[in-house]
């Protein structure tokens, strides 16, 4: 019998090729070239004398072979994990990536904190964070390209699908320029009937701080949306500068407004838009590695 020789890599990503179920996005969020990724399936096909993916229709189909293959080979990256896991208890001084995707609230105002304190005590850990909204980042801890997500709302997933940690709470507010004709009465607070009369940007679509404001704000409805923008320092400068109102995140909001960009609206019968809390997650039952059950341990005290 011929011995087969499968790398690791190439298994582990037609893996999440069969989620992804497209060459193209799983290539772009991998860092690789389109045809790097197909050369790796072709590899596997090649040594295994079989055809894993469907080539000949336009799409993405698994083959009979593959469904096979695909069974095995989530038990040999899982044995693989596993004696990694083990091998780890005797290396004494090897570092160790913690993979975190993060909306903005999480990942820039409430996770650097533990992380410098983390760091101080296990200098081996390396963090890797990347900003995503609270969509993008539930579906990149999803397809295993993350360790641990930080998230704003779970949009349209299953709370029940995920371990998670409370790490905060926010609240959500209208925001306009320090100049604003809202302001020019001087009044403590502005009718909400007032602000549907100026143009308003809202986050884009997977946007955690979105989809909590259609959840709890229904007049959310009567606003005059004009632009939508994925970046809560671009909606500070747009608003800084212009007529425009918008939505931010408290902790955001303050900072800005202590540095004079802009002004939290105090809005009659509406002290507050929207409540919510911000979580760490990861996948349900997910082994973790030493050093990122440590830090899953050290958030939850």
């Amino acid at each position: 019998m011929k011995v087969v020789s499968l790398n690791i890599e190439f298994l582990r990503n037609f893996i999440k090729l069969i989620k992804y179920r497209s060459f193209s996005d799983l290539a772009k969020d991998l860092s690789l070239s389109q045809s790097t990724l197909s050369h790796q399936i072709s590899q596997l096909e090649n040594e295994l004398k079989v055809k894993l993916i469907d080539r000949t229709t336009r799409t993405f189909n698994i083959t009979e072979e593959g469904k096979i293959f695909l069974k095995y080979a989530e038990k040999i990256i899982d044995l693989y994990d596993s004696c990694q896991q083990e091998l780890e208890k005797y290396r004494e001084e090897g570092g160790e990536d913690i993979i975190i995707t993060a909306s903005t609230l999480p990942g820039s105002h409430f996770l650097p904190k533990y992380i410098a304190k983390f760091r101080n005590k296990f200098p081996n850990a390396n963090f890797k964070i990347t900003i995503n909204n609270s969509k993008k980042s539930i579906d990149l801890l999803k397809r295993e390209m993350a360790d641990f997500a930080g998230i704003g709302s779970f949009m349209d997933y299953y709370q029940e699908d995920f371990d998670l940690i409370k790490i905060g709470e926010d609240n959500l507010h209208f925001i306009s320029s320090p100049h604003h004709k809202l302001l020019e009465s001087n009044k403590d607070s502005v009718k909400f009937a007032d602000i549907i009369k100026f143009p308003f940007i809202l986050r884009e679509k997977g946007s955690g701080t979105r989809d909590i404001v259609k959840q709890q704000f229904k007049e959310y409805q009567q606003l005059s949306i004009k632009l939508e923008i994925n970046d809560n320092d671009s909606i500070i400068s747009a608003v800084s500068d212009s007529n425009y109102i918008s939505i931010l995140s408290e902790h955001i909001a303050r900072k800005a407004e202590s540095a004079g960009l802009i002004k939290i609206l105090k809005v009659e019968k509406y002290p507050t838009i929207a409540k919510r809390d911000i979580f760490f997650i990861k996948l349900k039952n997910k082994k973790l590695s030493k050093l990122k059950k440590k830090f899953w341990e050290y958030l939850k005290l």
